[in-house]
């Protein structure tokens, strides 16, 4: 008995002991920082850009020790890539900031936050960081003071501007790009200068008016479909001759009537004129989208587990050789595939000569539903769809190929195809004129394809 007491006295003492020795080392790690050993948020230098401070040596046991089930997960190896590299975010509001907070947190290296914006009170549902003490001060220093103090051996650089054209020198060195950016003529100058300059990088899409977290999905650009930011980045890198290459975040969820919206602005703002002045900057959106706050932090989540695993060489949710089939694509592709079975199927019953050899393949397929269509048949039904020709005296081809319900394939093919009536006297005015303008505007886009 008295030998157990014995030991239990001398395990308390170590215990005490290395509480002791954890405490003395956190306040050196605060110290350190309070005292500007570790950059946390920099001054404003003369170009007006956040300086940084030298990073101070620590111990790397302490930092192993912090980093131990990252090393687990991704190895040695791996962990030791993570650690070596630089990440340029680009926007650090309620994706980005989530972002930057999961990257330090795993032990990249070096980290470069690039945002003009300051924190509302607003940001304050989906920010990873901020606090009302930070209202009215730079995103980029709210994350940088935090993250400092979880991890102050990590290289963190704040920096308080604009990206555009002329500051393409920020990106230099990066290992990854991440762009978390709002603005679509911004975020498309940033895409286009990576691709082209083959800078890796991975994009957010729109996180607003969206709920449904089983709907993100990771996947190239040209895949993602139910989202009007990825289309618009998409249409316009399309006109800059870039097609394919870039991986997203993007939540497959359907809009629907019931669900949330970009808020109108007061009718008052409109009489008032020059609604463009409301913007905070020229050119961005002026009109308030709705934001559920966990969602954009499950966008910053994605993103940095893909950055993670893709660096750390662990198997990675994206695949760039297959072009991100491995979460988007997959899931659509049966659904193309039963859609062209029918357009198929229709030419067998018809007895044409494309039975066989329809001159439409699945990316077309994909493309004709899903860009020119919008996920919709042409009387705006979301389920189901199947595939018509809908004028009978021209080819088999994309601009002559439209979405419908199985009920209106039949009907096409009754009293258009059969029966030899006219367009005219079988659809509406409206439904006409609705598909003339999907016809036309695909034709037109077909040609960045």
């Amino acid at each position: 008995m008295d030998r157990v007491k014995t030991e239990l006295v001398v395990g308390a003492v170590a215990l005490g002991a290395l509480a002791g020795v954890a405490a003395t080392l956190g306040v050196q790690f605060w110290s350190q920082s309070r005292a500007g050993g570790a950059p946390v948020a920099g001054k404003p230098g003369s170009d007006g850009l956040s300086s940084k401070t030298a990073v101070p040596a620590h111990d790397e046991d302490l930092i192993q020790e912090q980093l131990a089930r990252n090393i687990a997960f991704l190895g040695e190896k791996g962990a030791s890539k993570v650690r070596n590299s630089h990440i340029v975010i680009v926007g650090v509001g309620g994706v980005g900031s989530w972002v930057a907070t999961m990257l330090v947190r795993s032990g990249v290296g070096k980290v470069t936050l690039i945002d003009f914006d300051q924190v509302t009170l607003s940001s304050l549902n989906r920010h990873a960081t901020a606090t009302l003490a930070d209202v009215g001060t730079p995103k980029v220093h709210s994350v940088a003071k935090f993250l400092n103090s979880v991890a102050p051996w990590v290289e963190i650089t704040p920096i308080v501007a604009l990206w555009t054209k002329d500051s393409t020198h920020l990106l230099d060195g990066a290992s990854f790009v991440v762009d978390c950016i709002d603005n679509i003529d911004t975020k498309v100058d940033l895409l286009e200068y990576c691709y082209k300059n083959e800078i890796p990088v991975i994009s957010s899409m729109g996180a607003g008016c969206k709920a449904d977290p089983t709907r993100i999905r990771v996947a190239d650009l040209s895949m993602s479909i139910e989202d009007p930011l990825s289309r618009s980045t998409r249409r316009r890198l399309r006109l800059r001759g870039i097609t394919t290459g870039i991986p997203v975040v993007f939540s497959a969820e359907k809009p629907g009537k019931d669900k949330a919206k970009l808020l109108e602005l007061d009718e008052e703002e409109f009489q008032k004129g020059k609604v463009d002045e409301l913007s905070v900057l020229q050119d961005f959106r002026v009109r308030i989208l709705p934001v559920l706050g966990p969602l954009p932090a499950i966008f910053g989540l994605t993103i940095a587990t893909h950055l993670l695993t893709f660096i750390g060489d662990y198997t990675s949710v994206y695949d760039p050789v297959l072009g991100g089939y491995s979460l988007a694509g997959k899931q659509r592709t049966k659904f193309y595939d039963s859609a062209m079975q029918s357009l198929i199927g229709q030419a067998a019953r018809m007895g044409w000569k494309e039975t066989r050899d329809v001159p439409v393949d699945l990316n077309d397929i994909g493309y004709l539903i899903d860009e020119v269509f919008c996920g919709k048949t042409i009387t705006g039904q979301c389920n189901r769809i199947c595939l018509t020709t809908w004028d009978p005296s021209k080819p088999m081809k994309i601009g002559n190929i439209v979405p419908v319900s199985k009920e209106q394939q039949n009907l096409h093919e009754k009293e258009i195809i059969k029966g030899n009536k006219s367009l005219e006297e079988v659809y509406s005015p409206d439904t006409l004129d609705h598909v003339r303008r999907r016809l036309d505007l695909g034709l037109w886009y077909d040609r960045f394809r």
